[in-house]
């Protein structure tokens, strides 16, 4: 069965919508991708500061090669940008040309979860 990755990210509530835009920008990077399934980025709504991205593999192997390939090249590109999807990279608003850009996260945790058992909604 499938690998789920989840990337656990603090992100100061003043920091938020630096973190959505990011992503947004860097929407359908990882959809292309050989043995990749789904993405979803879960916004915290009370009682924490904690995001997720959510992405799930068809095997632990697919998503070290799209890490060592072109997610690489996502994040090196996104850091120029301002920051990507999954990573705590900072937004280019008010940086110094060259400069890398200031985080958003103010922390990252990547989890590891196999899938055993899915449900989904019936056909009718």
């Amino acid at each position: 069965m499938s690998i789920v990755k989840i990337n656990v990210l603090t992100v100061p509530e003043e920091q938020r919508e630096t973190l959505e835009k990011r992503f947004a920008n860097r929407a359908g990077t990882v959809d292309g991708s050989d043995g990749f399934e789904w993405f979803e980025l879960l916004r915290p709504v009370e009682g924490t500061d904690t995001y997720l991205v959510y992405t799930r593999w068809r095997a632990e192997e697919d998503f070290q090669n799209w890490m060592s390939g072109m997610g690489r090249a996502a994040h090196r590109g996104a850091a120029q940008e301002g920051g990507a999807p999954g990573s705590d990279q900072g937004s280019a608003e008010g940086s110094p040309q060259g400069e890398r850009p200031r985080p958003a996260a103010t922390d990252a945790t990547l989890w590891t979860f196999e899938v055993v058992q899915q449900a989904g909604p019936r056909e009718s």
